[in-house]
């Protein structure tokens, strides 16, 4: 560990033969100016390494115009001018155009919310500005910021380490090592490459410790920029989902070039004619082709983003959404997700006596001075941790006057707090005395353990932990020692310890989580309370809160389990104790391999890999570590339980909505293809061209991406079963209720077609009552789907979009019957006009 103070950061550092940026002389207790930072960054610009362009109008337009759609519609305007029909031709190029807009703008709308996501997905950074700790968005700092960097944490921009404490640095991102690098305090007027220990490194990671550095180059001018890798260049997998669909349409794109081969065959037989046989075969291609399905699945994850973000949680993965609906078993933690994370020392014991705070008490017994005072030694000089705060605040009311608050020590070496011994120790030199002293804190078993106490002595101890836990408190222990010798031991059992007390924490329960966690289990959801607090703790909290805590199993159980034993288990527990890292991840590899769909929530750089391993990985967004973050699927923007609850309801509704869609798809299709193909092959006069089968497009697009996506929830949503693994988006019983509602739409609108032909109608007249009905089946399609037996009876929640897309569709049909030279252009007649 080093504290010393480090000497102002020269204004041009060499590197690699260019100068990098000016960084200033930074106040190390105030940090930059705004007025400063804006400088900065009007002359460095954004702290940004070859992120991915944002997408312009003409990219998305691009990839519009390469859509098999649009090409089909430009060879039907080909058709037509070489069969002399200028109008038709010209009238289904403005069509064409009018979906080329809406596709771009609503592609563009699409990315755009995409875009806001993931700026909120964005790393952050600890800032001193102005004098005060702030946290911004690692892309807004300038070379000069004085940065905070925390275990957990992507390193935000390249700086001078200021100061250290036990601070060790992943750099494999950079040099392909994944040892971990030890950093110390920069050498003064030292050039970088003379002092990489004293260099942190934009895109590494902060394996263990904390310190400060000062900014010294941003963006392009770090190494990372230097060397032209990418933080954002992954390209997310396809999720299963869009496997699915991407399938389905394959199937359907098949079929359309076998049916259209078939009908330009068949005409050409019974007309002896190609170009009209060839118009008919892209008007059924038009008709078959279910282009809308990417475009939905699409826009409804993208805009189920965007509502999921509104109820505090942020998207990082789009194929988490429709995972959520699936979801059986819900892992949380207790502190901060259960709890509020507002700690407050409650009780102290110490030389076998105990006292109780609260509100009411006016002093603390001097028997607890020496423990509070050993307490707050123990923490960290600048607190962030919730727990740190409260041991200082106790300090500063409880010891004030006693002399027992040292501003004067100085802290000369630390040991951190590791998996296999939870405990932290400071050493501190103290000027009036001729020997350091040492603080230690952590687990009752470890402080007793470090204090090597006799066995009836550590289960006097622990049995009072045990007293204090069974109230819902979380329970520490302290210890003290002297240590009068020139080097420092390797490791905390070196020192002669002896036991202080203990210390117990109050953390209240959230107030919405009995709640959700009721509604949780009404879904059909376990919640499982995974700690590694005492099981006495865990059993008052998960009372409260409504878990079975009637069985609780620890870490240590876990351990001794074989696999076999692991699997009886978890089916039965709910709630479990004492739990480190390597035990999170193996619970919920077991919970995976029971067949369940496991979310779990986490914050922590140990546990990433349980995070990994969920299918739904949570991370704590204010509390959590960057780590955490980046392999989570689902952030919480705010450190809640009850967004966790919403997120699960609104992937369910996504989900629902989103089989209702591709349900009126098919549906649609089906008597577009039928009213195309069907009189060609019995000989009648073809009933529909490419215009018409564009109209009807226009009309397809906005039900599915608009009406289906804003359909309330179900009442009973969150009172079904979380869907079966692997489910396919379409049943066979979904895919049988849209066939069937389009094909009974398919004979109405044949069996008009028919009688008026056959009652010697002439085809103009037979053909615009056809197509009339055929727009009408169309829209009627949408309240039948949304009638068919889903989810229970639909909430009383209105959805506005539901009439809106009919009405325009009805006015533009009412338009097209009343005015002549427009029904001309459809080959239609104006059956209301004057």
């Amino acid at each position: 560990m080093q504290t010393n103070p480090v000497e102002p950061v020269p204004d041009v550092v060499p590197a690699h033969g260019e100068l990098s940026p000016p960084v200033g002389h930074a106040d190390r207790k105030r940090g930059l100016s705004s007025a400063r930072v804006d400088e900065q960054r009007a002359r460095f610009g954004r702290n940004v390494v070859d992120s991915t362009a944002r997408r312009t109008w003409w990219q998305t337009l691009s990839e519009v115009v390469r859509e098999p759609m649009f090409l089909l519609l430009l060879a039907a305007s080909g058709i037509y001018f070489v069969l002399g029909d200028v109008s038709e031709a010209l009238t289904l190029l403005a069509f064409v155009m009018g979906i080329v807009f809406l596709t771009v703008f609503q592609s563009h709308r699409t990315a755009q919310v995409l875009d806001s996501l993931r700026e909120l997905s964005a790393p952050r950074a600890q800032v001193l500005r102005d004098g005060q700790r702030q946290l911004v968005s690692a892309s807004e700092l300038v070379p000069g910021d004085v940065v905070f960097v925390d275990e957990g944490a992507r390193v935000p921009a390249d700086g001078a380490v200021m100061e250290a404490h036990e601070l060790s640095v992943d750099e494999s991102l950079l040099t392909g090592e994944s040892v971990s690098v030890n950093k110390s305090v920069a050498r003064a007027n030292a050039l970088p490459e003379e002092d990489p220990g004293g260099q942190l490194y934009f895109g590494s990671m902060v394996v263990q410790g904390q310190g400060q550095m000062i900014v010294t180059a941003t963006g392009p001018n770090t190494t990372l920029g230097r060397i032209g890798k990418s933080l954002t260049g992954i390209t997310e997998a396809r999720s299963p989902l869009q496997l699915e669909t991407r399938t389905f349409v394959n199937r359907f794109a098949l079929a359309a070039i076998a049916l259209c081969l078939l009908l330009v065959a068949a005409y050409r037989w019974r007309s002896g004619e190609w170009l009209p046989g060839v118009l008919a075969g892209i008007t059924l291609a038009m008709g078959i082709l279910p282009e809308e399905i990417p475009v939905i699945l699409t826009v409804f994850m993208a805009l189920g983003a965007r509502r999921i973000a509104n109820e505090g949680v942020l998207t990082r993965r789009m194929s988490a959404i429709e995972t959520l609906g699936q979801t059986s078993v819900l892992c949380v933690d207790k502190t901060g997700t259960l709890t509020q994370n507002r700690m407050s020392v409650s009780v102290l014991f110490a030389q076998g006596k105990r006292q109780v705070i609260d509100q009411a008490t006016q002093r603390i017994d001097e028997t607890y001075h020496e423990l509070i005072e050993y307490l707050v030694l123990a923490s960290e000089i600048e607190p962030v941790d919730p727990m740190e705060r409260a041991f200082h605040e106790t300090g500063r009311v409880g010891l004030a006057g006693t002399g027992r608050l040292h501003k004067d020590w100085l802290l000369v070496h630390e040991y951190a707090l590791t998996p296999e011994l939870p405990a932290m120790s400071h050493a501190w030199h103290t000027p009036e005395l001729d020997h350091h002293a040492v603080a230690c804190k952590g687990a009752p078993e470890a402080v007793c353990a470090l204090c090597h106490l006799e066995e009836r002595e550590t289960q006097t101890v622990l049995d009072q932990a045990a007293q204090m836990a069974s109230g819902g408190l979380r329970v520490l222990g302290v210890a003290k020692a002297r240590h009068s010798h020139p080097d420092w031991p390797e490791k905390q059992h070196d020192f002669e310890f002896s036991f202080v007390g203990l210390v117990g924490l109050l953390d209240p329960v959230r107030p919405e989580v009995a709640g959700a966690i009721a509604e949780c289990q009404a879904a059909g959801i376990r919640v499982v309370m995974i700690t590694g607090d005492y099981p006495s703790t865990a059993r008052a909290i998960a009372a409260e809160v409504g878990i079975d805590g009637t069985r609780i199993v620890t870490g240590q159980e876990v351990s001794a389990m074989d696999d076999a034993q692991l699997r009886d288990a978890i089916k039965n527990v709910d709630a479990f104790a004492r739990v480190k890292p390597e035990q999170k991840l193996r619970l919920v590899n077991a919970l995976r391999e029971s067949g369940q769909v496991v979310a779990m929530t986490g914050d922590g750089v140990n546990d990433a890999p349980a995070l990994k391993a969920a299918h739904i990985g949570i991370a704590m967004g204010l509390r959590g570590a960057e780590v955490a973050r980046e392999v989570a699927s689902l952030v919480l923007l705010r450190d809640d339980f009850a967004p966790i609850v919403s997120a699960i309801r609104l992937g369910r509704r996504i989900y629902a909505n989103l089989v209702q869609a591709i349900s009126y798809t098919v549906a649609v299709h089906i008597p577009m293809i039928a009213a195309t193909m069907f009189p060609v092959l019995v000989g009648w006069p073809p009933m529909l061209a490419p215009v018409h089968v564009v109209f009807l497009q226009l009309v397809i697009d906005p039900v599915c991406s608009v009406v289906f996506e804003n359909e309330p929830e179900r009442e009973n949503l969150m009172r079904l079963p979380p869907r079966r693994a692997g489910a396919r988006l379409l049943s066979n019983r979904a895919l049988g209720q849209g066939a069937m509602a389009g094909a009974l739409a398919a004979m109405l609108v044949l069996g008009l077609y028919a009688g008026l032909l056959t009652h010697g109608y002439d085809l103009p007249f037979a053909r615009t009552l056809s197509f009339v009905a055929l727009v009408a089946c169309n829209v009627a399609l949408i309240f039948v789907i949304r009638l068919f037996p889903q989810t229970g009876v639909r909430a009383r929640q209105q959805n506005r979009y539901l009439w809106v897309v009919p009405g325009v569709t009805g006015a533009a049909l009412l338009l097209l019957m009343t005015v002549p030279a427009l029904a001309r252009l459809f080959g239609l007649v104006a059956l209301l006009s004057a």
